[in-house]
C-alpha cells in the first residue's frame, strides 16, 4: 500500500487513490494491508474521502487494513462525519 504523503487534498487525491486501489487489487487474498500516514501533514475532506474509497476496495477483496500515525485532526476530521470507526488503526 501507497504511504500517504505529507500533502493530500484535492489536487493529489485521485492520482493516490490509483494506486492505493491497484495495490489492493495485487493483495494477496487474506492479507492485511498497512497503510503509513506518518507523514501526511496537509490534508482536506479529500484525504478522508480517499480513505473511505480505499476501505471500500479493502472490504470488497475480504481482506483486512490498518492505518498507522494517521494525524489526531484527520482523525478529528472523521469524527464530524460520523466515519471514524470505518479508519482502524
Amino acid at each position: 500500500m501507497p504511504p500517504l504523503p505529507a500533502q493530500l487534498t484535492h489536487a493529489q487525491a485521485p492520482a493516490w487513490l490509483t494506486a492505493a486501489e491497484r495495490a489492493v487489487a495485487q493483495a494477496p487474498a487474506g492479507a492485511t494491508l498497512t497503510l503509513d500516514a506518518a507523514a501526511l501533514r496537509t490534508f482536506d475532506s479529500s484525504a478522508l474521502a480517499a480513505l473511505l474509497a480505499v476501505r471500500r476496495a479493502v472490504v470488497a477483496r475480504g481482506l483486512a487494513w490498518r492505518i498507522e500515525g494517521l494525524p489526531p485532526r484527520l482523525r478529528t476530521l472523521a469524527a464530524v462525519y460520523g466515519v471514524q470507526a470505518l479508519l482502524p488503526g
